[in-house]
């Protein structure tokens, strides 16, 4: 019996030329290891990334069920690990997609991000407002497939139902018009991450700081969609400082139309259009972003962000966040591994050890 499934040599890891063993779908050995195996010419080697929120790209949402289409896309730009995520939508809808099983042959889904449908009314964004109702213990945790839920702590029995549910899922802040102490309370109960900051939530104030200020103050998670449409490149920075890439989260929020050209798409039920890349509702506010992980990272990184800390914010701290045995090249870890040419652009994907 070999000792190893395979061997990838001449893997760049930060900087050192490292061969890499896999055992399992595990990473076994990392160094110069003896014998045979697939050379990798010497390119720059990252952990794979995870997206902990994104509805979907190339034609296909979360909503639509092709679990198996959706995983394929996403491994081949490099997310290795997704949390496919959910619309605020009926509850026929919403259990549809909750009930599905996780294909195999692609990205690793982690379990599905609910964002919503316990927002509020007045910070839907692309939500749909006809589908936001109250917290309900049963509605989602009897699936066993919810990773995370984003929920607006302001609405009617949210505190109670973020305190019974943390321990199920982590619970996000988000589409919320909460002041700082809510927000507090949320955080005291187990809210412990802030969905894409800044969008959908009342901006900080020096004497009114909301969701910003609690999520800084009670060492909350932070997830920002990096893609310089959604935040200033001088907020992202500004982020990264006061959060580090400890806490500080890099999303997609990537929806059907990514990758495809300028038009008209469906997202959560209601009419998007994107122009310029860029997509909206129809009264003009931004909905989700035709951007991938892996665009959002090389833009933090355009922003001044270093590479590594760039790719740890898409890679081990959203693990971190989810308990996941992934984001880092270390033994012990899921082989979860991309692979990066001499031009910034993706070259291979190696997801559990094999090559995509």
């Amino acid at each position: 019996m070999a000792k190893y499934d395979v061997i990838y040599k001449n893997l760049n890891i930060k900087g050192k030329m490292q061969d890499v063993a896999v055992k399992d779908g595990k990473i076994a050995k990392i160094g110069k290891i003896a014998g045979k195996g697939i050379d990798m010419g010497g390119l720059e080697a990252r952990a794979g990334l995870v997206d902990i929120h994104t509805h979907g790209m190339g034609g296909f949402d979360t909503m639509d069920g092709n679990l198996e289409e959706l995983v394929k896309l996403y491994a081949k730009e490099g997310t290795t690990t997704v949390c496919p995520t959910t619309m605020t939508a009926s509850r026929e809808d919403v259990a549809k997609i909750l009930s599905l099983p996780f294909p195999k042959g692609g990205s690793k889904i982690a379990g599905f991000h609910a964002e919503g449908p316990y927002i509020s009314e007045n910070k839907a964004g692309a939500q749909n407002k006809e589908h936001i109702r109250k917290p309900d213990k049963e509605e989602l945790s009897k699936f066993g497939t919810v990773s995370l839920v984003t929920v607006a702590p302001e609405v009617e029995g949210a505190i109670e139902y973020i305190e019974s549910e943390s321990k199920n899922a982590v619970i996000c802040v988000g589409h919320t018009g909460a002041d700082y102490d809510t927000v507090c309370r949320a955080a005291d109960a187990g809210a412990n991450c802030v969905t894409h900051l800044y969008n959908t939530m009342p901006p900080l104030h020096h004497r009114e700081p909301s969701v910003l200020g609690a999520a800084s103050d009670k060492n909350m998670f932070v997830q920002v969609i990096s893609d310089g449409i959604h935040i200033h490149p001088s907020v992202v920075r500004l982020t990264y400082k006061l959060f580090g890439s400890d806490r500080m989260v890099l999303i997609s929020d990537s929806m059907r139309a990514t990758r495809l050209p300028d038009g008209e798409y469906d997202l959560g039920g209601q009419l998007m259009r994107v122009e310029n890349s860029v997509a909206r509702t129809p009264d003009g506010a931004l909905a989700g972003s035709t951007s991938t992980l892996f665009d959002c990272v090389k833009c933090a990184i355009g922003f001044g962000i270093e590479p590594d800390e760039a790719f740890k914010m898409a890679s081990e701290t959203p693990a971190k966040l989810l308990g996941l045995n992934c984001g880092k090249i270390e033994v012990g870890y899921d082989c979860d591994i991309i692979i990066i040419d001499k031009d910034k652009n993706l070259s291979a994907v190696i997801i559990d050890g094999n090559l995509i």
